[in-house]
């Protein structure tokens, strides 16, 4: 019996695999839903739709800056298990209120007064419960499984957060809008029901104070943690990366439906395309680095990422000059010249970016005290999602003065030659430290 079907088995990991999937599948199910639908039913302008659905994105990740450096000391200060049992049981009543907000929507009740308001509402609230929910996925690993499971078990999680993005992101492009209603209030309450059976994680630092002054706390929780060069460089590198990742997905939707005027189920493919990027991009670099944590080819990588993006944008160019007139499904996009193209881009663009980021977060985990994993993660969350921000109000702005969302590409471009000189600075600092 291998390890992975070993721990599949037992049940001081099963819950909480089986609880971090439903999570990760209910947060993209009810944001991609939400975006997919404002988009394509109730805007029906590009500048709005890109202004939108950066408000959006921005929404779900301001509580990451806000409350991560709370959600990192409650990780190592408090049982975790019993955290996880509350934050799932907020769910429940997260998602009841997003599905009001899409079932209003859907029936064209009040939808600019109220609607979208409530939908928007939900979505900072799921980002206030995924605040609270991600460092305790990874810091109670090493409480309930064997030193030599840990790294199966981590893999484990990362395997079953895409497998569940891939499955909420895909669904979302494809179900009616009240199923998708119905869809994530089901799903919270499963979450629910599969959290009660984790087994209990004492607090790992349990005579340490609880600082809930979140700004306090926040400062000192970075300034504690970014003393170390090859972690300084590690979370700067990952959060520009992430400010990039963010522009894209807020360009993914108006670009889809205006640009190269396809359905909402194409525009869901391309998130499904650039999650498996990744993933594919994550398991050639450890390939590539034997298991070694090096930031060796990270540098390279942003800058073939960038090139990727530069050919997406001359090839949304070429294909405007022979545009579709009405919006297309997943079939006559496919069939449509330079379709094969586009999701090679977008593709390129994503496993080259999980190459380059995906050893930066193993400096987190290896160059950390054990008992500050919970709050090393906390504060990389906070510095990500500033910069994710960041990237959102630079969107919006962009929209707002009517530059075209494809031209936004070009942006992004310019943006990898500043991640590959973090990732470079960073390696720099990696050698340094061996001698």
């Amino acid at each position: 019996m291998t390890t992975t079907t070993h721990l599949l088995r037992r049940r001081r990991f099963l819950p909480l695999f089986c609880t971090q999937l439903l999570n990760a599948f209910n947060d993209n199910l009810y944001k991609t839903a939400m975006v997919l639908f404002v988009v394509y039913s109730v805007y029906q302008d590009e500048n709005s739709e890109g202004i939108f659905s950066a408000v959006a994105s921005g929404l779900f990740i301001v509580p990451f800056v806000l409350f991560s450096a709370v959600s990192g000391q409650l990780a190592d200060m408090r049982d975790k298990a019993k955290i996880i049992r509350i934050i799932k049981a907020a769910e429940i009543g997260i998602m009841a209120v997003g599905c009001i907000g899409l079932v209003m929507a859907w029936k064209g009740i009040a939808v600019s007064s109220l609607a979208i308001p409530i939908l928007l509402a939900a979505l900072f609230a799921m980002g206030v419960h995924s605040t609270f929910f991600g460092p305790i996925k990874y810091a109670i690993l090493p409480q309930h499984l064997k030193r030599e499971e840990v790294l199966a078990g981590t893999g484990l999680v990362e395997a079953g957060t895409y497998i569940a993005i891939l499955g909420g992101t895909i669904l979302a492009g494809w179900l009616p809008i009240e199923w998708a209603a119905v869809g994530i209030v089901f799903t919270a309450v499963i979450g629910y029901l599969t959290s009660r059976q984790v087994p209990s994680a004492p607090a790992t630092a349990p005579d340490e104070k609880l600082d809930w002054n979140v700004w306090r706390a926040s400062i000192t929780l970075i300034r504690n943690t970014m003393h170390d060069a090859q972690i300084f460089y590690a979370i700067m590198a990952i959060s520009f990366f992430w400010t990039i990742g963010a522009v894209l997905f807020i360009h993914f939707p108006p670009l889809a439906k205006n640009t190269l005027m396809a359905s909402k189920e194409v525009a869901s493919l391309f998130l499904v395309v650039f999650s498996v990027g990744v993933a594919i991009g994550s398991v050639s670099v450890n390939a590539l680095l034997k298991g070694r944590v090096s930031a060796r080819y990270s540098p390279a990588s942003v800058v073939v990422m960038g090139l990727f993006v530069i050919a997406f944008y001359v090839v949304c160019r070429v294909w405007q000059a022979d545009q579709p007139t009405e919006l297309l499904n997943v079939a006559q996009f496919l069939a449509w010249p330079m379709a094969i193209a586009i999701l090679l881009c977008l593709l390129g663009i994503a496993v080259a970016g999980g190459m380059f980021v995906v050893p930066l977060y193993a400096f987190l985990t290896t160059r950390c005290e054990p008992q500050h994993a919970s709050r090393t993660i906390a504060a990389n969350n906070i510095v990500n999602s500033g910069a994710m921000v960041a990237g959102s109000l630079i969107a919006m702005g962009l929209s707002a003065i009517n530059i075209a969302v494809v031209d936004q590409l070009l942006f992004t471009a310019a943006m990898c030659l500043f991640s590959s000189w973090l990732g470079k600075r960073l390696y720099r600092a990696e050698v340094e430290n061996r001698h």
